[in-house]
């Protein structure tokens, strides 16, 4: 499923015009990408959590000439799925 496609589900079972939908959808995306920003989590209780995990510079290597690389720390969203998805999924 595409986001286009999402939008029209969103605009179906909620009884919404396609616009509202896509406003609604972006307003979410929003939200969690702001709560990320600011080290932030967001917990949907039995769907799952979206939080920040900081990734520790390391090094190495270039796999085209076998040299060592510096790598940069990074902080990286991360998804844990809750068990109400869990137990759907399953």
């Amino acid at each position: 499923m595409n986001k286009t496609e999402l939008i029209e589900h969103i605009s179906t079972k909620a009884d919404l015009s396609k616009a509202d939908a896509s406003r609604a959808l972006e307003a979410f995306i929003g939200a969690v990408t702001s709560t990320l920003k600011k080290k932030g989590t967001v917990t949907l209780v039995g769907f799952g959590t979206f939080s920040v995990s900081e990734r520790a510079a390391r090094t190495g290597r270039n796999p085209r000439t076998g040299e060592a690389i510096k790598i940069k720390k990074a902080r990286v969203p991360k998804f844990r799925p809750g068990k109400g998805l869990k137990d759907a999924v399953n």
